[in-house]
């Protein structure tokens, strides 16, 4: 326990005062929560084990509740620190399931359209990867927190409203198959901030004359920053209950 609280960068007796100054916490976020829940949680589990009533807590980078892997935590004055970690690129892996389209792009949706897959190969996939390297204008998924005439837009997806969001730049600058057992591709995709890994997902179904959704995905770097070093949110309030009996 000791080593963990000293990865933190934390001092044994004054670790509440440390998190008000501002501490930068690498949480491997849960299937199914949202972002905003594992903030929460992060601000709950200071105040009970550590009676911080008050404190700044943020994130810098939303995951999507489906996806999962790295999510950076900033507590205190290290909140100033959000939009410049938010800058950085994205390291994901991710699993697109040719074959069928969803609303969504992803699994929160039932498919809408089915396609054949039998001319899908690895060397087709990887072909076609090519194409999408570099600088490409991307049109988000409608079942995103955008807002469109100041509505966020999947609320107004959800109520069958058609609605086109426009495109935006973005930057594809590694893109590797790591695996393909048909119909699911597994890829690794470093890529700018702003990127949609669904809508990404959805194009290379297109792209590859076929049709695919996002059926699984998991962050694992922002910049330098790696998925090894996060920990379980069970892990981090293991430490804070530690430190408040120290």
């Amino acid at each position: 326990m000791e080593d963990l609280i000293n990865s933190l960068g934390l001092t044994e007796k004054c670790g509440a005062e440390e998190f008000k100054a501002g501490r930068i916490i690498l949480i491997n976020k849960p299937f199914a929560w949202s972002s905003f829940d594992v903030v929460n949680k992060i601000r709950i589990q200071l105040r009970t084990h550590l009676g911080i009533r008050k404190i700044k807590v943020g994130h810098a980078g939303t995951l999507d509740p489906m996806a999962t892997g790295l999510l950076i935590i900033c507590t205190g004055k290290a909140t100033k620190q959000i939009d410049n970690i938010i800058g950085a690129d994205k390291e994901y892996v991710a699993n697109i399931s040719f074959g069928a389209t969803t609303p969504s792009y992803d699994l929160e949706t039932e498919p809408d359209r089915l396609f054949d897959t039998t001319g899908i190969t690895t060397e087709s996939i990887e072909k076609v990867l090519m194409n999408f390297l570099g600088f490409q204008m991307q049109a988000p998924p409608i079942f995103s927190a955008i807002k469109k005439d100041g509505k966020k837009s999947y609320e107004q997806a959800r109520k069958g409203i058609e609605i086109e969001l426009d495109k935006r730049k973005v930057e594809f600058k590694e893109l590797e198959l790591l695996e393909y057992n048909a119909p699911c591709a597994v890829v690794r995709i470093v890529c700018s901030k702003g990127t949609y890994i669904r809508s990404f997902a959805h194009d290379l179904g297109a792209a590859m004359g076929s049709g695919a959704h996002l059926s699984g995905l998991v962050r694992t770097a922002i910049g330098s920053l790696r998925i090894k070093d996060a920990m379980e949110i069970e892990q981090f309030e293991n430490i804070l209950s530690e430190m408040s009996t120290i």
